[in-house]
C-alpha cells in the first residue's frame, strides 16, 4: 500500500478507509472475523507495519480510517472464548462463557453465539480501550464502526425503544455513546463513522441530545437510489424524483453527516451475489459505452452531492472484477482506461476546490432546482457563502439523448464528462460557457441555456 500512495495522491484521495486490520484466522480474509482485536493482522505486517503505513500516508497528506468490528468476535481462534472454563448451554449449543451472551442474545448474522456481552462493564471497557488504541497508539485519523445496528439491536431492527428486549437493555447503545464521547473529549478532530444502514438520524445526533454521537454514517439509501437510476435498462424507467431525494437528503440538517458512494465492498462482492457497477450496467460488457457513461455519471453525482464522498478501490480505472479477498486490482486497466482515471481525478479536484472556482462543492448548501422526469434531467445548486468562485451548478442527463440548449453573469464549464479526452468513444458533445439573464425559471431568478451530451454531467461555476 505504501508503494501505491503516490497513485492515490495523484487521484486526489485524502483519506483511506481500510477494511478491518485486527488479527484474524489465516492470512486471507476481509477482516470481519476478528480473533484478537488488539493485535494487527500479522500478514499485513503487524503493529510496526501499520504504523509505517500511517507515517507514509500522513507524509502524503492522506488520513487513515480504521474499520472496527464490535458487533461480533470470531467465531474462531478466540482466546476469550469460554475464558475461565465456565459457559452455559443454550438451544443445544455450548456458549461462549463470561464475556459473551449465553442465550438468544448471542445470535448475529455472522454466527449463532459470538456477540460480546455489552452488559458487562469489563467487556465495554475492553471495546472502548480498543477503539482508543487505533486512534492514539496507532495514530489513526478515524474509525468506521461495522454494522452498528447489530450492536444496538439483536436482530438488526431499527428500533430505539429501550423497552424492547431486542435492544440489549440499551447497553450496546450506551457503549457507542461512551466511545464517541471519549473521542470527542480526547481527540475531537478525528472522525467516527457508523455503518448502520438504517438512515436513522439518531446515529449522528449529539449524545447530549440523546443520539449516539457519530460524526457521520454510511447513507445506504443514497447508494440504492443512485444504483437504481444507473442500472435500470430503459431510460423512461429512471426516477429523477428519487435521484433528487438522494442528492438533498441529510441527517439532523447537517450536510456531512453522511458518507455517499456508488460502490462499496459489500455492494460489489461476488460472495454477496453482487457485481461491480460497470458489470451491473451491462453484464458481460463492463467496458461498453453504456457502462462507461453511466458509471462516470454516477461518479459525478457522488463527487458533487453534499456529503462525504467515498470511492471503492479500482472504480476509477473501470475495474469490473468482483471484490474478494483473493482478487487483486488489474493494474493493466490503469493504462487501458487512463482517460477514465483522469475523469475521476478532475472530479476530485473540483470537489476539493483545487482551482478556487468550485468552493460551493465543499459547502453545506444545496438546492435541487430542476427535476425533469420526461427528459431525465436533474440540476442542482451548491454553495458555501455564494458569489464568484463559490456558486456551482451541476446538470446531469440520465437519458441517452443530447440537448443543444437545454443563472446574471457568465457561467463557465468546469467539467463535461462527455469529453472525448476521457474516452475516445465519448461524443464530445458541446457544453459551452453560458450567460445567465434575468428571466427566472425553476424558482431561480435567472436562467440560461446549457448544452449536454447523453448520460453526461456538466459542472459550471462563475
Amino acid at each position: 500500500m505504501i508503494h501505491d500512495l503516490g497513485y492515490l495522491k495523484d487521484l486526489g484521495v485524502n483519506a483511506i478507509e481500510l477494511l478491518p486490520t485486527s488479527e484474524f484466522p489465516g492470512d486471507l480474509s476481509w477482516g470481519y472475523n476478528p480473533a484478537h482485536i488488539f493485535a494487527v493482522e500479522s500478514s499485513y505486517g503487524g503493529p510496526e507495519g501499520v504504523k509505517r503505513l500511517i507515517d507514509a500516508a500522513h507524509s502524503q497528506g492522506i488520513a487513515i480510517i480504521f474499520d472496527v468490528v464490535y458487533n461480533h468476535f470470531g467465531p474462531s481462534d478466540l482466546s476469550i472464548w469460554q475464558f475461565d472454563g465456565w459457559f452455559e448451554r443454550w438451544n443445544g449449543m455450548d456458549m461462549g462463557g463470561i464475556y459473551f451472551y449465553n442465550d438468544w442474545r448471542a445470535w448475529t448474522p455472522w454466527g449463532e453465539k459470538n456477540r460480546p456481552d455489552y452488559g458487562r462493564p469489563e467487556v465495554r471497557q475492553f471495546i472502548r480501550d480498543n477503539a482508543l488504541m487505533w486512534l492514539e497508539e496507532c495514530r489513526g485519523d478515524g474509525l468506521r464502526f461495522d454494522s452498528t445496528i447489530y450492536i444496538r439491536n439483536v436482530y438488526g431492527h431499527n428500533n430505539d425503544s429501550l423497552d424492547d428486549p431486542n435492544n440489549l437493555a440499551g447497553w450496546g447503545w450506551n457503549l457507542l455513546r461512551w466511545i464517541n464521547d471519549e473521542v470527542e473529549a480526547r481527540q475531537p478532530w478525528k472522525l467516527t463513522i457508523a455503518e448502520d444502514m438504517q438512515s436513522n438520524p439518531s446515529i449522528t445526533q449529539a449524545t447530549g441530545a440523546g443520539g449516539a454521537g457519530f460524526d457521520s454514517q454510511w447513507d445506504a439509501e443514497f447508494h440504492h437510489q443512485l444504483q437504481q437510476a444507473l442500472v435500470t435498462m430503459n431510460d423512461e424507467d429512471r426516477d429523477m424524483d428519487a435521484v433528487a431525494g438522494a442528492i438533498g437528503r441529510r441527517f439532523n440538517d447537517a450536510a456531512f453527516q453522511r458518507v455517499i458512494y456508488s460502490e462499496s465492498h459489500d455492494e460489489v462482492a461476488a460472495t454477496n451475489g453482487k457485481r461491480r457497477l460497470t458489470e451491473d450496467i451491462h453484464p458481460g460488457q463492463a467496458d461498453s459505452w453504456e457502462s462507461k457513461k453511466r458509471s462516470t455519471l454516477g461518479a459525478a453525482l457522488v463527487l458533487t452531492s453534499p456529503g462525504i464522498p467515498m470511492l471503492f478501490q479500482g472504480q476509477e480505472i473501470l475495474e469490473w472484477l468482483p471484490f474478494g479477498d483473493q482478487n487483486r486490482i488489474d493494474w493493466n486497466k490503469y493504462d487501458i482506461f487512463r482517460g477514465i482515471f483522469t475523469l475521476y481525478r478532475d472530479l476530485v479536484r473540483l470537489r476539493r476546490n483545487w482551482f478556487n472556482t468550485t468552493r460551493g462543492l465543499q459547502g453545506p448548501h444545496c438546492s435541487v432546482f430542476h427535476i425533469n422526469n420526461r427528459d431525465k434531467m436533474i440540476a442542482f445548486h451548491r454553495w458555501q457563502d455564494g458569489g464568484s468562485g463559490d456558486d456551482v451548478v451541476v446538470v446531469l442527463n440520465f437519458r441517452n439523448a443530447a440537448y443543444a440548449s437545454y443563472q446574471p453573469g457568465t457561467w463557465r464549464v468546469r467539467f463535461n464528462s462527455d469529453w472525448n479526452g476521457y474516452d475516445a468513444a465519448f461524443g464530445n458533445y458541446a457544453s459551452y460557457d453560458t450567460t445567465a439573464e434575468w428571466n427566472g425559471a425553476d424558482g431561480m431568478p435567472c436562467s440560461s441555456n446549457v448544452g449536454i451530451g447523453p448520460y453526461t454531467a456538466v459542472i459550471l461555476s462563475q
